[in-house]
């Protein structure tokens, strides 16, 4: 027998099943040796307690050497796999089901993958931690890009990171039903950066280079305030049309480096300027 899951006996349900609920979620297999489906659903069952071992244990009750426990259980036919969570059932099946479906019920009481990123990166929000929040709120989307919470959360972690395009772009795809005192927060957050970053000094410089657009110099310090304004995708923009001008110009390529450097982990903007600058030095 397999190692995943633990071998329940009259002697230690009430450790496993009973108290162990109380923790996690407990996935009681009622099988038996001569079951062909049980058999079958065994090794779909550990596949899953394996993946969601965070939050699932496996149980198994051999109903030939427990018979005492499968009468206790009431068990009529084999395999019964029932869902306990603080000491009572909360979902069972009796024969064989497909992954999906299982999957299906276990998800109904564990957090998914996605719950738990969204849940860690609200954290990283309220700690201001937002490189982090950012990285961990894009794993969370790259997961379910449909859900709006996680789009959401996005939105909110882009624009703390300056990355203000995206967050528009995110808001913008999030439904009217959807549209919770969470969304008005975001968009509420975003107008004031946007207003934060639209300063006297940056529109002087964008008026400056539009007199003088050979002006290679002017072109790299404002691409260095608009980054620093949180304009991240402008500031990209400038320094990398210097780039194209002239790749050798004064410290524009360290300069590039540095804001690519500067993005969150996981952020698409950085992957798609790196390969700009990759196909223009080879």
């Amino acid at each position: 027998m397999s190692s995943v899951g633990i071998n329940v006996t009259v002697e230690n349900f009430q450790q496993v099943i009973l108290e162990g609920s109380t923790d996690k979620l407990v996935m009681v297999d009622f099988w038996a040796d001569w079951c062909e489906p049980c058999k079958q659903l065994m090794p779909v069952l550990e596949k899953l307690a394996s993946e969601y071992s965070d939050h699932v244990v496996l149980a198994k009750i051999d109903c030939e050497a427990q018979q005492q426990l499968a009468a206790q259980f009431g068990i009529r036919s084999l395999p019964t796999v029932a869902f306990f969570k603080n000491g009572q059932p909360v979902d069972g099946f009796a024969g064989v089901e497909p992954e999906s479906a299982i999957r299906a019920r276990l998800e109904q009481h564990v957090p998914s993958p996605t719950d738990e990123l969204m849940q860690q990166a609200q954290a990283l929000l309220q700690q201001d931690d937002f490189q982090n929040a950012y990285a961990v709120a894009k794993q969370a989307y790259d997961l379910q890009p449909e859900n709006p919470q996680a789009q959401l959360l996005l939105a909110d972690a882009a624009c703390s990171v300056g990355r203000h395009e995206q967050a528009e772009s995110l808001l913008a795809t999030i439904g009217l039903a959807d549209q919770d005192s969470y969304y008005q927060h975001v968009v509420s957050k975003l107008q004031l950066a946007q207003q934060a970053a639209d300063s006297p000094e940056l529109r002087a410089l964008q008026e400056q280079l539009a007199e003088q657009p050979d002006n290679l110099e002017l072109a790299l310090e404002l691409a260095n305030q608009l980054y620093q304004a949180q304009r991240v995708e402008e500031g990209l923009e400038q320094v990398f049309a210097v780039l194209k001008r002239d790749f050798n110009f004064a410290n524009a390529k360290a300069q590039a480096l540095d804001m690519l450097n500067g993005l969150p982990a996981g952020d698409p903007l950085a992957a798609r300027y790196r390969r700009v600058l990759y196909s223009m030095m080879y």
